[in-house]
């Protein structure tokens, strides 16, 4: 459900925790409630599913989710398979190309969030759009923000950006998204993310998600030892979060650490997260350098 209806939210702890990455927390919050409103029950189970596969407890969610199970939470089964079997992807995207071209149930919000988020891992970022758009979801709309950031479309971010702010600018995730705009502007508005990073923090707790969105900022502004704080605080929260470890990677290049310290990142990275866009970009570079290199051994 949107953020912006009037009635009490009781999935509001729930959704917030999810919201800024604390997803154990927010697994606790959904089994303390007691609710009799079905709708509701379904919701919490898409949140609880949806922050297991956040944690890459991707068993759980499979072992769970099976044929009898409600048809909102069917995506999710979709997406853990997505992420946890990489030999499945090319079969699982073509079976979601047919879903898609199909009659789309536009309040099934799972459904498009999941579509999106598989076209979004693919770099197929129009697609995603294209899912996205057919609704008004705050939640929709908030990955249509960061598709089109992903797209160096600022300025269509900045109007989905207007968009969620005319509908709940006190949303967490309208002020996320507003986070996440100043950020890629750069410039003055880095210190404007900076802050709402530190107010979401301070409200709530400080998660791997919030403390990598300071630390970002801070290295736009050259302020290495705050950024490095930060993201200390982000690698004790979660030691193989893949957005730290990057983060770190790039933070040591730009403060004049030793190559070893930046390579014991980058074999965390690669051994944690082996198919990451960064990892991979990095071995393949790596393996190009070695054969360009080999063409110039002097031989005796």
């Amino acid at each position: 459900m949107p953020e912006q209806q009037g009635e009490t939210d009781e999935l509001f702890d729930v959704k917030t925790q999810f919201y800024i990455g604390n997803y154990q927390s927010a697994i606790n919050e959904a089994q303390k409630l007691k609710l009799n409103n079905t709708l509701q029950k379904l919701e919490r189970d898409v949140f609880v599913y949806r922050s297991y596969i956040a944690l890459k407890k991707y068993g759980v969610v499979l072992n769970e989710i099976h044929g009898a199970s409600p048809q909102e939470l069917q995506p999710l089964k979709q997406l853990a398979e997505y992420l946890s079997q990489p030999n499945k992807r090319e079969s699982i995207v073509l079976k979601l190309d047919q879903q898609v071209s199909g009659n789309i149930d536009v309040n099934n919000h799972a459904f498009l969030l999941v579509a999106a988020t598989i076209y979004y891992n693919e770099s197929n970022y129009e697609t995603a759009l294209k899912v996205l758009h057919q609704s008004a979801h705050l939640e929709c709309q908030a990955l249509m923000l960061q598709a089109q950031l992903k797209m160096d479309r600022v300025d269509l971010a900045k109007k989905e950006l207007k968009s969620m702010q005319e509908i709940d600018d006190d949303a967490i995730l309208t002020q996320l998204a507003s986070a996440w705009v100043n950020l890629t502007m750069g410039g003055e508005k880095l210190q404007e993310a900076y802050y709402t990073f530190q107010e979401l923090a301070d409200k709530n707790t400080p998660t791997a998600l919030l403390l990598n969105g300071q630390a970002a900022c801070c290295i736009g502004q050259n302020k290495y030892e705050e950024a490095e704080s930060a993201l200390q605080d982000a690698l004790e929260k979660d030691s193989n979060n893949t957005d730290t470890l990057v983060n770190l990677i790039v933070l040591s290049q730009l403060s004049g650490k030793t190559p070893e310290v930046c390579n014991r990142y980058l074999s965390q990275l690669i051994d944690t997260a082996p198919e990451h866009p960064f990892a991979v970009e990095f071995q393949a570079k790596e393996k190009y350098f070695d054969s360009l290199a080999k063409q110039y051994v002097v031989t005796a």
